[in-house]
């Protein structure tokens, strides 16, 4: 057991800090808002304290999982920040999904200072995080990543060192690239159902069982039909992470055709109010459009 730090207690941190302290670990947690850190403990036990760079502060590692490279930043390098009181050979894992470069950046400021650094962005939702069922995909040193790995499965059903520093990051842009697609593809195969009058529910009964099967089918058909988007990963974070894929595909010279497409259907249903729904609101658009169609 280990003397773990969490640094950001939003939907996903606030229930895997709760299992890192299931587990057994003693936990201290910084949040933002004290207000939620101050729930957290009221819930969980362990302790809270007011700066990044007192929750830091003695622990052998430390975790992030915050909104953006620039939240990032304030956590780490920035004033009262983790990386003041990081003791060396400390490891510090970043769950936040953010871009290649700065996790590039953190782990050489961590490796000039003697200390570890594992950028370990996750997939599976704040489902996947409510149940410690996330999927990992890390990037650093394989030494730092050997150490964190056993902290990383209070949460995780699976987790992977994809290479050095930023390819986990680089690899979580090829999931959202994906799920992207896969949920455009949903929500136009359950809209054309409807207006063919077929009964979807039937329709995905069947094809579930084919080569059309997918986590989004299995997991989002119902509340897509039903018209309920008010859970999972907000439209507003999965334009924030599809930016930081065309970021990276503007250096590595990707083609992302339909990915733009899909990001642009999103700024269409942000338009509708629905920035904060589920990525799984694109059939809402759809359902939009048509109604303004004469029959």
């Amino acid at each position: 057991m280990a003397k773990v730090a969490f640094l950001g207690l939003g939907v996903m941190g606030y229930p895997m800090a709760g299992h890192l302290l299931k587990k057994g670990h003693e936990v201290t947690v910084y949040n933002r808002t004290a207000a939620k850190a101050a729930k957290w403990v009221a819930e969980f036990g362990g302790s809270s304290k007011a700066t990044p760079r007192e929750a830091a502060a003695g622990q052998a590692f430390v975790v992030a999982c915050v909104g953006n490279d620039e939240d990032l930043r304030a956590v780490t390098i920035g004033p009262r920040g983790a990386f003041e009181s990081l003791e060396a050979g400390a490891i510090f894992i970043d769950h936040t999904t953010a871009s290649a470069i700065v996790a590039r950046e953190l782990h050489a400021v961590a490796k000039a200072a003697g200390k570890g650094f594992v950028d370990a962005p996750v997939s599976g939702g704040q489902a996947g995080a409510e149940s410690g069922a996330l999927t990992i995909m890390c990037g650093g040193d394989a030494d730092d990543y050997a150490r964190a790995e056993p902290i990383v499965a209070a949460y995780a059903k699976a987790s992977r060192l994809m290479g050095p520093a930023g390819s986990g990051q680089l690899t979580k842009m090829v999931n959202q690239i994906c799920i992207s697609g896969l949920v455009q593809a949903l929500a136009e195969g359950l809209h054309f159902a409807k207006r063919a009058g077929l009964d979807p529910d039937a329709v995905i009964e069947v094809i579930s069982k084919g080569a059309a099967q997918s986590w989004q089918m299995e997991n989002r058909h119902k509340t897509m039909l039903a018209g309920e988007f008010d859970f999972g990963f907000a439209v507003n974070w999965m334009r924030k992470d599809l930016a930081i894929c065309f970021d990276e595909a503007r250096r590595n010279g990707a083609s992302l055709p339909a990915a733009a497409l899909v990001d642009q259907f999103y700024a269409e249903v942000q338009a509708l109010g629905g920035g904060r729904w589920d990525t799984s609101s694109l059939i809402a658009r759809l359902e939009a459009f048509s109604a303004l169609q004469k029959p």
